[in-house]
Parts: structure tokens; C-alpha cells; sequence
């Protein structure tokens, strides 16, 4: 797997586990870099993921940022988005050798646990 993706995936599972939290200053890219021994170039390419992806924001002169919650979606887009993150997590899963349907029962226990956590 190219390290931009170990990278950018890494950064995702902090905003998933909430050790990241919207408004959050993220190291620069050089700092990344420097502390993973990468290439500048692989740490640029992992933000700029993230960027088109809405996790996070860069702002010239001022760093990047952990982006806040989107704009609630309509019905249509919605459905859209949940369509291509279930495809994604379901090529991932294959690509790494785990079951869809496991993944799926994985996922439904952390969303349960998540609720009760903010319910409680």
C-alpha cells in the first residue's frame, strides 16, 4: 500500500476514534515528513487527499486544519455518499482479505458503541 494512503488513512482513523476533533491545528506537512522520514512530497499528497475528501481544510499561511462537519446533505446526496463509502470500505476489506460481511458487523458494533457513548 503507498505510504500517502498508510498516511492519509492513519489521519483518518484519529478523526474516527476522535483524537482529532473539528478546528483541530494538524502538523505541517514538513513535520509529517520529518517524523515518518518521508518524502515532503508523500506527506503533501496524503493532505491533499484529505482536502478533497472534506476531513480537512489548509489554509495558505495559517496550517491545516481538521475540517468541521459538512452541510447537512440532501436525501439524494446522502444516499450518494453512503453508496461510495460502503464501496470503498467493501474494496478495502477485499483488498486486505476481510470479509465484507464482517467488516459489516464490525461496523455496526462501533456505530452502537459510539451512540450509547454519546447517549450516555
Amino acid at each position: 500500500m503507498p505510504i500517502y494512503v498508510q498516511v492519509r488513512d492513519q489521519i483518518l482513523r484519529a478523526l474516527g476514534e476522535g483524537r482529532l476533533k473539528p478546528g483541530d491545528r494538524m502538523p505541517t506537512m514538513r513535520q509529517v515528513a520529518v517524523a515518518l522520514r518521508i518524502d515532503l512530497n508523500t506527506a503533501r499528497r496524503a493532505y491533499d487527499e484529505l482536502e478533497a475528501m472534506g476531513a480537512i481544510r489548509m489554509e495558505r499561511g495559517r496550517g491545516s486544519f481538521v475540517a468541521g462537519p459538512p452541510a447537512p446533505p440532501t436525501p439524494d446526496q446522502d444516499a450518494a455518499a453512503i453508496e461510495e463509502v460502503a464501496r470503498q470500505a467493501i474494496g478495502l476489506a477485499r483488498a486486505r482479505g476481510v470479509p465484507p460481511l464482517a467488516l459489516a458487523q464490525r461496523i455496526t458494533a462501533l456505530a452502537q458503541t459510539s451512540k450509547e457513548t454519546l447517549d450516555g
